[in-house]
């Protein structure tokens, strides 16, 4: 059952893409982990689920100052969602990026501290399948749990592993989100930085985006623990986090304004709130003309030594650059980067020719494609190339 669903949703997912036309505004899907009869870890005072809602709240409130920024929550109260209803939202919605925020605790390791922030796919390690194991088992408290996984073993977080091929796709883009996450930690907020992990989480596999999952730090280390209750520690948080997302629009998706010296709001944690589902979609700013260049067409060299490129997968695998194995396109490339073969649409020196080019690749269901910029052959940020 677990598996067939995974089938179909893959099927329905590449119906749908293939028909949506490139969206100028970037969506940002915000998931408090936890909620409702599901309280996270707790120690003493110290509950993840207002702690994390709190805190993506508070990411929400800053992207929002962004007009080219959509947000939407997968609860704004403290309900229980099932793991699958939570990424369902993303992938309802198109985001480009799916933000899932937790807290840890340490039962043996009161010790420990630190942010980490992981994305999904194998793992061998034992901290982080006992990290994914305790994440995963919230799949117990849903209804039918047994009849709607079978063929998962939530005690064995590495039963997952072998179905998580629809975000192979999406792992370069899901680690450099990742790592902007740790590293704004470590800058904006001083926290000790645990690094970027990979990990089969239940909550991140059917995502058809980038995703992350971000753990805050630990309850169960007392000096922490009081920390990530504080408001102006969930303030310091959630400001890394925004900074992060507006780093990652900046590089993947189109420019965007600096927030690092703004506040979020300052509120306390709320108390329980009436148990009501309230997916929430702020309303999306008017969306940009889309360029009438013709991505068919040559292009005009409008940037002396910067050339762009559309990025429309990353694979191990290393397939034949024909258009029948991408959908139709032609001009095709790849690169090989350690283990993954990255492969690109196009190659053109001019800027509105290049995003033409990512609409046509979009169009053609690569939901996911980006554009990259080189300069010199360099790989430079697209913020960089267009103030050449």
């Amino acid at each position: 059952m677990f598996i067939d669903n995974f089938k179909v949703a893959i099927g329905a997912f590449l119906m749908c893409v293939g028909s949506t036309v490139y969206a100028q505004n970037f969506k940002v899907v915000l998931d408090p982990g936890h909620g409702g009869k599901d309280f996270g870890a707790v120690r003493g005072n110290y509950v993840e689920k207002k702690i994390v809602l709190d805190v993506a709240e508070k990411v929400g409130d800053l992207l929002k100052r962004d007009k080219g920024i959509s947000v939407i929550y997968t609860r704004k109260t403290d309900v229980f969602l099932e793991l699958r209803e939570r990424t369902e939202i993303a992938n309802r919605e198109k985001a480009d990026i799916f933000v899932s925020i937790h807290a840890n605790a340490a039962s043996n390791a009161p010790s420990a501290t630190g942010t980490e922030t992981f994305i999904m796919g194998t793992s061998k390690n034992a901290s982080n399948l006992e990290i994914a194991k305790k994440e995963n088992a919230v799949i117990t408290l849903e209804d039918n749990y047994e009849t709607s996984y079978s063929g998962y073993d939530p005690s064995k977080p590495e039963s997952l592993i072998g179905l998580t091929l629809i975000q192979e796709q999406f792992v370069t883009q899901s680690i450099e989100l990742a790592s902007k996450v740790q590293t704004r930690f470590t800058n904006d907020a001083e926290r000790k930085n645990r690094g970027v992990k990979q990990a089969p989480f239940v909550v991140l596999y059917t995502a058809f985006m980038p995703s992350v999952l971000v753990e805050l730090g630990f309850l169960s280390n007392s000096e922490e623990g009081a920390y990530l209750n504080s408001e102006e520690g969930r303030n310091e948080l959630a400001r890394s986090i925004a900074n992060a997302i507006i780093d990652y629009k900046k590089q993947y998706h189109s420019a965007s304004e600096n927030i690092s010296a703004q506040k979020p709001r300052e509120t306390p944690i709320k108390e329980d709130e009436p148990k009501k589902a309230d997916t929430i979609k702020q309303k999306a700013p008017e969306p940009a003309k889309t360029s009438s260049v013709d991505a068919s067409k040559p292009a005009t060299v409008t940037k002396t030594g910067v050339s762009f490129k559309v990025q429309i997968s990353a694979s191990s695998k290393d397939i034949a650059l024909t258009p029948s194995n991408f959908n139709g396109l032609n001009n095709i490339s790849m690169v090989k980067e350690g283990n993954m073969f990255k492969y690109f649409y196009n190659e053109t020196t001019d800027y509105d020719h290049a995003r033409k080019a990512l609409e046509v690749a979009k169009n053609k269901g690569y939901n996911s494609a980006f554009l990259v910029a080189y300069k010199n052959g360099k790989k430079i940020s697209i913020k960089e190339a267009i103030n050449k």
